[in-house]
């Protein structure tokens, strides 16, 4: 089991990395990038197989990129978007769309549409958990603001 584990993590830290090259982010900031996307993957790996719902899962990892993002823009100064763009890479459910569209052409249209509610569902995950995590800081900045 802690095999499989790191072996996840190695290849969603490199896989994330790697993307980070193809939308060229900073060198200084590619490992960074790497670690978010392995730390999202994880935790939904982890849902994964303790039986959580897939959409769920993905939504709680989409909310923790996202928070890791904005802790690593505000620590590093850049963007968020360079570590919260790359980090959700491992999370997108490309295979999948690829896999409904394949099943349009090949006329089985039920797969299709099962397929392809799926990966829009999943990519919906995606967007309201980073908006949500946008939100949680939003309200912690604001909370700061009347503290001090």
């Amino acid at each position: 089991m802690i095999a499989e584990y790191l072996s996840q993590s190695i290849a969603s830290f490199v896989g994330t990395a790697c993307f980070g090259v193809i939308f060229q982010i900073p060198k200084r900031s590619l490992v960074h990038c790497g670690l978010a996307g392995m730390v999202g993957w994880i935790v939904y790996y982890g849902l994964i197989k303790a039986d959580a719902d897939p959409i769920a899962a993905t939504w709680a990892s989409a909310v923790l990129i996202g928070l890791i993002a904005h802790y690593l823009a505000i620590r590093f100064k850049v963007p968020v978007t360079v570590f919260s763009v790359s980090g959700i890479i491992p999370l997108v459910p490309g295979g999948m769309a690829y896999d409904a569209m394949l099943n349009v052409v090949q006329n089985d249209y039920p797969t299709a549409m099962q397929l392809g509610a799926k990966a829009f569902m999943l990519s919906g995950a995606i967007a309201v958990g980073l908006v949500f995590s946008e939100v949680i800081n939003q309200v912690s900045k604001k909370a700061r603001k009347r503290a001090f």
